[in-house]
């Protein structure tokens, strides 16, 4: 596996360096073995339509607007909306909003201490990788998935959505706040700014080519989070071989901390899940 630590925010590069107050993120935790896959981070369109009855399985639809969700969504799911779970306090801002919050917008969508969460996004996929980097933060991570291939998936196999609301009640959801997971901007400065043979920190940049040539933080590796899917058609996962050789030939070492980033929080999140 390779140990990750996430930059959930970064702003714009151009802008990196007259902000202050950026947040990042970092994530330490996982297996020592670096071989390990931890496949239930990840589950099927076929294992979700088998257990969409299950009292303890809550599927979340992730979305920036209730239109989104009222269109249609998988049957039982719940609507979480974006602004739940990030506060934009300015054009280039994506932060996390305060942990009561967090709490409160979790226990709104019927999630208890042990509720199995599955996740999944209709307009932009890293928005669903995002709510993922939210119930890790939160203590949640060991128990929350996403949908392999998200609503993509689920439709390309004529599986049934609805524009039902489901009945549920609130749940109580108990934060076991991970703040390892979050980097602040001295940090990242810092492991940018090492020199050369100091043992420090991989920086993966998650963002298109093109905006990684145009500027891009010191020693960063680019692995633009569309890569790591078969195609826009079938957005599923490549296969686990396929996805060491990309890391590979980029540069990202296994067993050594990685540091995501992108501009606004959302492409480096799936950064940070799958290198998870």
């Amino acid at each position: 596996m390779i140990h990750q630590r996430m930059i959930f925010r970064l702003g714009v590069f151009l802008l990196l360096l007259q902000l202050t107050n950026t947040v990042f993120a970092q994530q330490g935790a996982g297996s020592a073995n670096p071989d390990s896959v931890r496949s239930e981070m990840l589950v099927s369109t076929k294992w979700l339509a088998d257990h969409l009855n299950d009292p303890n399985v809550v599927v979340v639809h992730v979305a920036d607007t209730l239109r989104d969700y009222q269109r249609g969504h998988i049957p039982g799911a719940r609507y979480l909306a974006m602004d739940k779970i990030t506060v934009n306090n300015g054009a280039i801002s994506s932060e996390l909003p305060t942990v009561e919050q967090l709490q409160k917008a979790f226990g709104e969508v019927g999630i208890g201490d042990n509720t199995r969460v599955v996740i999944y996004a209709t307009n932009w996929f890293p928005n669903a990788a995002r709510a993922y980097y939210t119930f890790d933060y939160m203590g949640h991570g060991d128990k929350t998935a996403l949908l392999d291939g998200g609503i993509e998936a689920w439709l390309g196999e004529n599986r049934p959505v609805t524009g039902e609301t489901p009945k549920f009640a609130p749940g109580t959801f108990t934060p076991h706040v991970h703040e390892n997971v979050r980097a602040l901007f001295d940090e990242v400065k810092n492991v940018v700014e090492s020199k050369p043979g100091e043992e420090k920190e991989q920086i993966l940049d998650s963002r298109p080519k093109g905006r990684y040539v145009s500027g891009h933080l010191s020693g960063a590796a680019n692995v633009y989070w569309k890569e790591t899917l078969v195609s826009d058609e079938n957005p599923v996962f490549q296969p686990v071989e396929k996805l060491r050789e990309l890391y590979a030939t980029r540069g990202i070492a296994e067993g050594k901390k990685i540091v995501t980033y992108c501009e606004v929080g959302l492409q480096a999140s799936h950064g940070y899940f799958l290198a998870k």
